[in-house]
């Protein structure tokens, strides 16, 4: 990108992570930025610096989303350029039309689409200034109806699970803590959360929803925590037990981490427009620390 003002547009995705190697650009492999960043360079191609893409959070491979978000910035003239009319049309709304003309890259098949695209409002950015995001995970237990049309979004699992016993042990799990018990560490990345929502839902057809709400998720804590959901569920851990793993703040094997293909990223929540800039410089200083 250029010194010069840019625009700030706010994309809407979802996709299957099945064929995905993540989210984050990889030499030699398939993602999700690399697929759509590809397919920005296309329309831009004209454009020197072609835009990146900033995102909430970044999913690992084999993890679905169907409410991520991200941003990119564009310059002045590869802004008219989506702007540009076509014969006797009105001038498009640039962030459809961009919309328009990567969802058509993809194809009607694509494993990766763009839900909406809009104009960002002030001091908007998709990974600083999320209050929370959500996810869901789906199991098929011995009690549940396998549908093999659900299989890339369903783990199936061989034994029966006690969802009582999994929501006494979640509940137990709220508030702001240290989850390094639950995350593959990163370097200078703190592992403090707020885990917000943690409940299991046996739905109509005997699958088992887990549905997880914090301000962020550290690398693989969602899995964690529900792999040792799981094992509550199974009888193979004491309810309680899962808070003392917390406590004691480090890796344990009492426990397996869930695969990834169960995973869906449902939803990321901003807060009002006018708090946006103050959010992300929050959570700045934060991940700073």
């Amino acid at each position: 990108m250029t010194d010069e003002p840019t625009t700030r547009l706010r994309l809407d995705l979802a996709y299957d992570g099945t064929a995905f190697s993540g989210w984050a650009v990889q030499p030699g492999l398939r993602t999700v930025q690399g697929v759509l960043e590809d397919a920005l360079a296309t329309v831009f191609s004209r454009d020197p610096g072609p835009p990146r893409l900033t995102v909430a959070g970044r999913t690992d491979a084999g993890v679905h989303a169907t409410g991520q978000v991200a941003h990119l910035d564009l310059t002045p003239r590869q802004l008219a350029r989506l702007a540009r009319p076509h014969g006797s049309r009105p001038a498009p709304d640039p962030a459809e039309a961009l919309a328009r003309r990567l969802n058509g890259i993809a194809g009607l098949r694509s494993d990766v689409v763009v839900r909406a695209a809009s104009l960002a409002p002030a001091g908007f950015d998709a990974r600083f200034s999320p209050v929370w995001r959500r996810y869901g995970y789906r199991i098929a237990d011995a009690a549940a109806e396998r549908n093999p049309l659900h299989r890339g979004y369903t783990v199936w699992y061989p034994a029966a699970l006690d969802v009582d016993a999994m929501n006494a042990a979640a509940r137990e799990l709220l508030g702001l803590a240290d989850w390094a018990a639950y995350c593959r560490p990163r370097e200078g990345s703190t592992t403090i959360r707020e885990l917000q929502e943690f409940e299991w839902v046996r739905e109509g057809d005997g699958v088992i929803v887990a549905h997880l709400k914090a301000d962020a998720f550290c690398h693989s804590m969602v899995r964690a925590l529900v792999g040792a959901g799981v094992s509550v569920g199974e009888g193979k851990l004491p309810g309680d037990r899962l808070l003392g793993i917390r406590e004691e703040a480090t890796r344990t094997s009492e426990f397996k981490v869930m695969p990834a293909a169960g995973l869906t990223l449902l939803e990321v929540g901003y807060p009002a427009d006018e708090l946006l800039a103050a959010r992300a410089e929050q959570t700045r200083a934060r991940r700073d620390v």
